[in-house]
């Protein structure tokens, strides 16, 4: 997720496009920005050292059948369980049993909420590569608006690392880069522990996250620092309640997504 910004760090080819007169490149990373708690990194660190690349096994991105007791969320068919913010309907293209971001239509979210989940969901970057950095098959999970899984086109595209596919955004980069070629289709489970507040509005425990991208471990069971805003630190300076809404960001790239569905995590002895 990036937004535009006069304090950017540009990277060389995005000095030279800028001199030879061509479209600006997006930028690379940034060092005007807070540093990260309990590291030496500012927020989307240029000079963060970059995961390394691991190839994912082929059957991963396949569509995995959702289980009996699973919630489908978008089954192919239509996008009756999805809604723009304020309720109206969603307005994103269906085709082929997936559904396509029409790019500044707005971005989507579940009508249902959910605390503690695990979340299956496959995704697809435009085949036709177009621009660089967060310019490039850029979209996002995120629960209730504000804690992000990155998504991206990650595949030869370097920008920076906690915003590249995979990343708990401005926070902490994937511990590999798992991703597949541009057009290809990617799988995402996400076990997401909601944070919770006491009655007098303290934050007693953080949200945490287990990411698996094509059958490879990204993270498990991070914390989030809190939410995870653009250059900024995130907090939990504002509670909710445990149970939220799923987005899917629109950030003006046609992704591609499809076979979304969620389990509950349930509790041990009580079936």
């Amino acid at each position: 997720m990036t937004h535009i910004t006069t304090a950017i760090v540009f990277s060389i080819a995005t000095i030279g496009a800028a001199l030879s007169g061509s479209a600006a490149a997006s930028p690379l990373g940034y060092k005007d920005t807070p540093l990260i708690p309990g590291t030496k990194w500012h927020v989307h660190d240029s000079d963060r050292p970059q995961p390394r690349i691991v190839t994912s096994g082929a059957s991963f991105s396949h569509q995995a059948p959702a289980p009996s007791d699973a919630t489908v969320l978008f089954d192919g068919k239509d996008l009756s369980k999805w809604e723009l913010d304020g309720g109206k309907p969603a307005p994103w293209k269906i085709e082929n049993g997936f559904m396509e971001v029409v790019p500044k239509s707005g971005s989507i979210r579940t009508k249902g909420k959910f605390a503690d989940f695990q979340l299956h969901i496959e995704f697809a970057t435009p085949a036709k590569v177009d621009g660089n950095s967060q310019g490039r098959g850029n979209s996002g999970i995120l629960m209730n608006g504000i804690y992000e899984v990155q998504v991206l086109d990650s595949s030869d595209n370097k920008t920076y690392p906690d915003g590249q596919c995979g990343a708990i955004y401005g926070q902490t980069p994937p511990l590999v880069n798992a991703s597949k070629k541009p057009g290809e289709w990617q799988s995402y489970e996400i076990i997401f522990e909601s944070p919770r507040w006491d009655a007098q509005g303290k934050n007693i425990k953080k949200a945490n996250v287990t990411v698996i991208h094509n059958g490879v471990l990204l993270h498990h069971k991070r914390e989030y620092i809190g939410n995870t805003p653009h250059q900024q630190v995130g907090d939990y300076k504002k509670p909710h309640a445990p149970e939220m809404y799923i987005e899917l960001q629109d950030h003006n790239n046609p992704m591609r997504f499809r076979n979304i569905w969620l389990r509950s995590i349930g509790e041990y002895d009580k079936p």
